[in-house]
């Protein structure tokens, strides 16, 4: 099973399995070698301009429209989509949750989503569902492709393999991997039960941020993203296709295997991402950024500078800021906030925030430090520390993020959060040093 990766971002790929099944100078021959059918696999308006215009043409042994059965439908009662407002009966809040229990059944990656929060509308495509995974077992006959909108997927424990209709993709924890709207794919575990977290956006499609003053270097790097070669699976036994659809589930079954792309060329396809590979920018003589600089993906909204989702993380880095209170301030502000650990702690809650946990910070809530890190950043010796060991991300929205009934109720969910700032004490007594004792 080839896992080699073609270089690139949004550029122009192509890739074959047999020599010659892939047409060069006439795009769509009469008859394509090797008794392959042709398809097109749209990720975009047929009449979107040329930047932003994404297609790939699949050359493959079936054609998708074959299958056997008529679809019905299946449920998948703890995947949820946007509007799922009145799900929760839970009180508005700054939320916290320990990590999602591995599960004590057999349980494979699409069934073991559990939806978290969720923002927008599926219907007219706008906003993100934020949820959790966890799963024991490999999806074998299975085959799974989402209408609503893309994955990104961040795994947190253990590595899962996409075996998709145009390659394969291996990520471990610390890469992402990020799922076209309508890619076919099933998910096998690399090693032992895995975890981790998947942002379903229902918008415009993950691309790179504007670097702006930046300029052009630093953040993320189209050459660090990866696309698989092709690869393909003749299997001619039962199997079935699981889609869906406007926040519903359907199953139809088919006699063959889904993933026989021979060969494709194009610019809409899966894609990974090592973590690793982004380089942070910060302060370096004093003030505090906003951590918009630490965005890797953005999905725009119709509004400039608004996003519908960024994908922002906090990785190893350097911090040197001088007078500077250096973690994350106390703020208020209009995105709403999902957040995740992949590993180590984060510095602004170095406890009770563990690896695979999650917290929820609506528009308009304060938030920030508890009592043990403002104490600690506002007393510490301010001298160049590296941040290591430490791997934090947010799936930040414009839009509400309503809680689901499996969040609200989960036994996970901390109920004594908000006591993280319950030490945080009167400083002030008229004069300029303030009270620190």
């Amino acid at each position: 099973m080839p896992l080699s990766y073609m270089p690139g971002f949004g550029n122009d790929f192509e890739t074959e399995t047999l020599p010659g099944s892939l047409p060069q100078g006439r795009n769509s021959p009469q008859r394509p070698a090797y008794g392959l059918y042709a398809e097109q696999f749209s990720g975009s308006p047929f009449t979107a301009p040329r930047g932003i215009n994404e297609r790939s043409w699949l050359y493959r042994i079936r054609p998708s429209v074959r299958h056997t059965a008529r679809f019905k439908t299946i449920q998948y009662p703890q995947w949820k989509s946007a509007p799922n407002t009145g799900d929760s009966e839970l009180a508005l809040g700054q939320l916290r949750w320990n990590p999602i229990p591995m599960p004590n059944v057999e349980m494979d990656f699409v069934s073991g989503i559990r939806t978290m929060t969720t923002a927008g509308d599926v219907y007219t495509q706008t906003g993100v569902a934020a949820h959790v995974y966890v799963a024991n077992t490999d999806m074998i006959d299975d085959h799974f492709f989402n209408a609503d909108g893309e994955l990104l997927v961040v795994p947190q424990e253990g590595g899962v393999r996409f075996v998709t209709e145009m390659g394969v993709i291996e990520v471990m924890p610390g890469d992402i991997c990020v799922l076209p709207r309508g890619l076919v794919f099933k998910v096998e575990l690399i090693e032992g039960p895995v975890r981790g977290y998947i942002c379903e956006n229902y918008g415009a499609k993950f691309t790179m941020p504007d670097r702006g003053p930046i300029g052009a270097n630093c953040l993320a790097n189209p050459r660090d993203f990866r696309t698989p070669v092709a690869w393909f699976e003749e299997k001619d036994s039962p199997c079935r296709m699981i889609v869906k659809w406007c926040g519903a589930f359907h199953v139809t079954e088919i006699d063959h295997s889904p993933l026989d792309v021979v060969a494709w060329h194009g610019n809409y396809a899966p894609y990974k991402y090592d973590l690793s590979t982004y380089s942070p920018v910060g302060a370096i003589a004093f003030d505090h950024p906003d951590p918009s600089i630490f965005t890797v993906l953005t999905a725009p909204s119709g509004e400039e500078g608004t996003a519908n989702i960024d994908f922002v993380i906090f990785p190893p880095r350097w911090m040197v800021a001088e007078n500077t209170f250096r973690p994350p301030w106390y703020h208020r502000n209009i995105m709403s906030e999902f957040m995740g650990l992949v590993q180590g702690k984060y510095d602004a809650k170095e406890e009770g925030f563990t690896p695979g946990g999650v917290s929820l910070h609506n528009m308009m809530l304060a938030h920030g430090p508890d009592a043990q890190g403002f104490e600690k950043a506002s007393t510490v010796e301010l001298k160049p520390v590296k941040l290591e060991n430490t791997l934090a991300f947010m799936f930040e929205t414009r839009f509400p993020q309503m809680l689901t009934r499996f969040a609200a109720e989960s036994e996970v969910r901390q109920d004594n959060y908000i006591d993280c700032w319950a030490e945080l004490k009167k400083r002030f007594n008229g004069t300029r040093e303030g009270n620190w004792n």
